[in-house]
């Protein structure tokens, strides 16, 4: 079988289409940047820019392609609030619809999205299974929840759509909002919480997402949406107090009252200075944490990486580059 995935030479993709060559399947990578990466010597590359449907035709989807749609805006470059629908928008939304009319055109009624957990908004049942309420913060949720609307109109016309909302995904070659904390940690300068910092946060591996891709398509592509996160997060003090002393930092952790700090970030994204998201600091001191019993129950997925690990193994690869040295592309799986 051939597997196209769009966006394969981002984060997720790197780690899905080896995944899929090791299972002897032939891969298709579409995106708009090629890496240096291994697997392309056993993956065909195609230049494919979402947002123009000529270039998703020139793929060549056919009848009996398997096909995922990795391409996404993130969060990071942060945007000034102006900036925010017209940054996600064209490859979140409409980049989407623009795959799946493709591959309704030709007639392949098979594809795996990734969109977000931020579709969720403000924490109202704890833990958030699939069914929780959906109230997005901001334009990224929206323009993810917006596919998932979308999805669920094609699903009626005879696709089979499997949707993943992932936590903050980390690993090798991705830091984003990370960095600054490893900069205050370095700097041993205190490291701000909002809120106690007694909620848990939760996390996901770039390699448990892969393998999630992965055993949708073996499952068949149920139209269903799954929660991605990993198991058991441990409250944002611990999680940080353990980075700081692997790190030999002298920072100390400082609680702050969540409030306060959130109505500041909030005058701040006023006046077009944010040093956070929305998306992110207004769900930042809730007890966020995802069920993700149902893809073990329907896919056999289970993540197979801790929060602490996932944490401290990205202060390695930040430092690593901060010294110049080559940086680690594994991570120690849960026990």
């Amino acid at each position: 079988m051939r597997h196209i995935i769009f966006g394969g030479d981002g984060f997720v993709g790197r780690h899905l289409a080896p995944k899929l060559i090791a299972d002897g399947e032939e891969v298709v990578v579409a995106d708009i940047v090629k890496s240096d990466l291994a697997h392309y010597r056993n993956a065909r590359f195609v230049h494919c820019d979402v947002t123009d449907p000529a270039a998703i035709a020139a793929v060549g989807i056919k009848a009996d392609d398997m096909v995922y749609n990795l391409s996404a805006k993130m969060l990071s470059p942060l945007q000034v609030r102006a900036k925010r629908h017209d940054f996600f928008f064209p490859v979140n939304y409409f980049g989407t619809e623009n795959i799946i009319k493709a591959m309704d055109h030709a007639a392949a009624p098979r594809l795996v999205h990734y969109t977000t957990d931020m579709i969720y908004g403000h924490t109202v049942t704890h833990p958030m299974t699939e069914e929780h309420p959906v109230a997005p913060l901001g334009e990224y949720g929206w323009s993810k929840q917006k596919t998932e609307e979308l999805a669920a109109e094609w699903r009626t016309r005879g696709m089979n759509i499997s949707l993943f909302r992932p936590r903050l995904i980390i690993g090798p070659g991705r830091l984003g909002i990370l960095e600054k904390l490893f900069k205050l940690i370095d700097w041993n300068l205190p490291v701000p919480m909002i809120g106690s910092g007694r909620n848990p946060y939760q996390f996901i591996s770039v390699f448990d997402c892969a393998e999630a891709a992965r055993l949708a398509w073996k499952a068949g592509v149920p139209n269903e949406a799954y929660n991605l996160g990993s198991l058991n997060p441990p409250p944002v003090r611990k999680l940080l107090g353990d980075l700081v002393k692997h790190a030999g930092s002298k920072s100390i952790l400082l609680p702050t009252p969540g409030w306060a700090v959130k109505r500041t970030l909030d005058l701040l994204d006023l006046m077009n200075m944010p040093i956070m998201d929305p998306e992110q600091y207004l769900i930042a001191d809730e007890e966020c944490v995802l069920d993700v019993s149902k893809g073990e129950r329907q896919l056999g997925w289970v993540p197979q990486y801790r929060d602490e690990d996932m944490l401290i193994a990205a202060y390695k690869e930040y430092r690593a580059k901060k010294d110049g040295l080559a940086a680690s592309t594994q991570h120690a799986p849960a026990e």
